[in-house]
């Protein structure tokens, strides 16, 4: 009996760390299209009734042509391909990115707080970095050309920056999530609405009130589309 409770419990226990790590659910059926005009509130989406699904329910916007990297001061731009631009995508559990990058343009400081990155170059030269989480806060950083493919693990701060002053880059990145979410670090502490106290980010960074009050009437445009 004591054998027959301790495997029980060993199986309790699995069932909730799996949980636990999981970042999307997986999926129960072949697919769970979603249903966007749904009021129905669930973590994700409401699937669509199967035969209503069509092809173009798992077709996404060409991603071929440079976008626009003039429409933010960092020289940027993000394409992101995630369920709100495919519904197949719901449940799958992956999204896409194509990333354009002006001369000396940057991916800001920022983290994916539910999905890991693999990145991949397709034009150009980028310098890249993620910072490991406290206490021992560790940069790793590498530049990378052509056809390199780097990792972000998940929710930690990381970055890339284009350093050629020539030439722009190009790169893509699959997401491990079908709605990974982006907190640009910069635009959350000093473009956050309300804004955070001044008092409580003097404190934090070690500045006076004059320095964050000047960031903070900086313009934190929204950099990930």
């Amino acid at each position: 009996m004591a054998i027959s409770s301790y495997s029980l419990l060993a199986a309790v226990l699995a069932l909730f760390s799996w949980q636990a790590i999981a970042s999307d659910p997986s999926p129960l059926q072949d697919f769970c299209v979603a249903d966007n005009s749904s009021r129905v509130l669930v973590n994700g989406f409401v699937c669509k009734d199967p035969k209503d699904v069509k092809a173009e329910d798992f077709l996404g916007a060409k991603l071929d042509m440079p976008r626009d990297t003039k429409a933010n001061m960092v020289g940027f731009n993000v394409t992101l391909i995630n369920v709100m631009w495919i519904p197949g995508l719901n449940t799958l559990g992956i999204s896409l990115a194509r990333i354009d990058y002006t001369p000396l343009g940057e991916n800001p400081p920022h983290t994916h707080p539910r999905a890991t990155e693999i990145l991949t170059v397709l034009e150009g030269t980028l310098y890249v970095g993620f910072v490991t989480s406290n206490p021992e806060n560790k940069f790793l950083s590498k530049v990378l050309n052509k056809g390199d493919v780097f990792i972000f693990p998940q929710g930690l701060i990381h970055f890339q920056f284009n350093p050629n002053p020539y030439k722009p880059a190009v790169a893509i990145a699959a997401l491990s999530s079908q709605n990974p979410g982006a907190i640009t670090i910069a635009n959350a502490v000093f473009g956050s609405k309300p804004m955070i106290s001044d008092d409580v980010l003097a404190k934090a960074f070690q500045v006076d009130k004059k320095t964050v009050d000047w960031l903070q009437a900086q313009f934190w445009a929204d950099n990930h589309n």
